[in-house]
């Protein structure tokens, strides 16, 4: 399935697309997993084709309906009629893309905190308090990775230029100011197990540390010197301010509501990744359709990503997340799991408009989301968009970083926090 095609449908119930597409009794011979005879209830699976020779995790396929136990599932090899592209075929382990990235990752926060070079020991203290090593680098990591498999493909040796290095640290830059502002916005008095900022130091020194996050990562950026990045990674920017407006606020259409989640979900979360991924690529190709792969690439990996962690949301206890759970609710926020769950329980459609704002509207909505499918069609929505991004990241030359790409796919979809 192309691009669009994926884009088209995201907002169809994928039990229906799935049938349109292929018929039931085929979608779940394809899985191997016998359709269940609740109609409301049925098992999903996904239609986008899957690349031949590698495992993607489906973590709720085989499960009782309702159930939130999470299983393993190998997806078949070949899919009929599905669009073709290259793969490497070895029986040698693929690097976990962390431990391949972390020669490059090395000494990431200690650079950064260069970038955030400041006299006062307070503002000091603000700007390093979540650059303290602690976090896994998820997006640099990505960063690197695709530089690297942009860099070989491009007919270069795999060794990191500085440039693009450097835009791996501006991510997290960005990444982290973003955090220190949502955190202000949504009243957040823990992240990542500890207090935030705005709850040690108040909103209006939290404010200007974020600023000042950003404001370093902008000169970061401008001394690249390449206009195309600085225009692309620019994007972001605009796309983070746009989606936290969008956020809040509700579409009453549902059609429109999950296509506006979506497109907050993109703005928020996947256009850092995307825009990223695509400067990278703009450093040592010339290409449009390279940059093009790696977008794509990173677009969909970040909705999945963030698709994964709304329905952490609702399957994980606090202490897992660094966050409470359901706060997504408390937030008055309607994720992906609660647009699914409307379909079977339509009293949520009310609690969404007014934003869970009444007593009990949480706990009611989160007792329905967890007697729908709305967390097993989440969960499914987040496989497709990983299927689309290894169709699109298998177009490159075969490498060792491209590899870790495509499993970084799978380490998506089985994460717990």
């Amino acid at each position: 399935m192309c691009t669009e095609d994926l884009a088209a449908n995201m907002a169809l119930p994928l039990r229906r697309c799935c049938m349109r597409t292929l018929g039931t009794n085929y979608c779940a011979s394809l899985l191997n997993v016998p359709c269940c005879p609740d109609a409301g209830r049925s098992a999903f699976v996904a239609t986008v084709p899957v690349l031949s020779g590698h495992r993607l995790m489906n973590t709720n396929s085989s499960r009782k309906c309702g159930s939130l136990s999470r299983c393993s599932l190998r997806l078949p090899r070949s899919v009929p009629n599905a669009c073709h592209y290259s793969a490497v075929h070895s029986d040698a382990k693929v690097k976990d893309p962390f431990t391949l990235a972390q020669k490059d990752l090395k000494n990431l926060y200690d650079d950064i905190k260069k970038e955030l070079f400041v006299s006062t020991a307070e503002l000091k203290s603000l700007c390093h308090y979540y650059f303290d090593g602690k976090g896994k680098a998820f997006r640099p990591m990505i960063v690197v990775l695709m530089a690297r498999a942009c860099n070989l493909h491009s007919n270069r040796d795999g060794d990191l230029l500085p440039a693009q290095r450097s835009i791996a640290m501006i991510s997290e830059m960005i990444h982290t100011a973003s955090l220190v502002h949502d955190d202000i916005i949504d009243g957040s008095d823990t992240r990542r197990g500890k207090k935030t900022i705005n709850e040690v130091w108040g909103e209006r020194k939290a404010v200007l540390a974020g600023d000042f996050i950003l404001s370093a990562a902008s000169m970061a950026l401008a001394r690249i010197g390449n206009n195309a990045v600085v225009t692309v990674l620019s994007q972001v920017i605009e796309d983070l301010v746009r989606g936290e407006f969008m956020q809040l606020g509700s579409k009453e259409n549902e059609n429109e509501r999950f296509k506006h989640y979506l497109e907050k979900t993109f703005k928020k979360t996947a256009s850092l990744i995307a825009n990223s991924c695509k400067a990278v690529s703009i450093l040592v190709n010339p290409e449009p359709e390279v940059h093009e792969i790696a977008y794509q690439y990173g677009r969909n990996v970040g909705i999945a990503f963030q698709l994964v962690d709304d329905m952490l949301d609702f399957t994980s206890y606090a202490n897992q997340l660094g966050k409470p759970s359901a706060a997504d609710l408390r937030l008055g926020l309607a994720t992906g799991p609660v647009l699914f769950a409307c379909r079977q329980f339509p009293e949520l459609h009310a609690m969404i408009m007014r934003r869970f704002s009444l007593n009990g509207d949480v706990d009611r909505a989160w007792r329905y989301v967890l007697q729908s499918d709305g967390v097993e069609q989440t969960n499914y929505l987040a496989q497709r968009y990983c299927q689309e991004a290894i169709r699109q990241i298998s177009k490159l030359h075969p490498s060792a970083e491209r590899e870790a790409l495509i499993r970084l796919t799978e380490l998506v979809l089985t994460r717990n926090k």
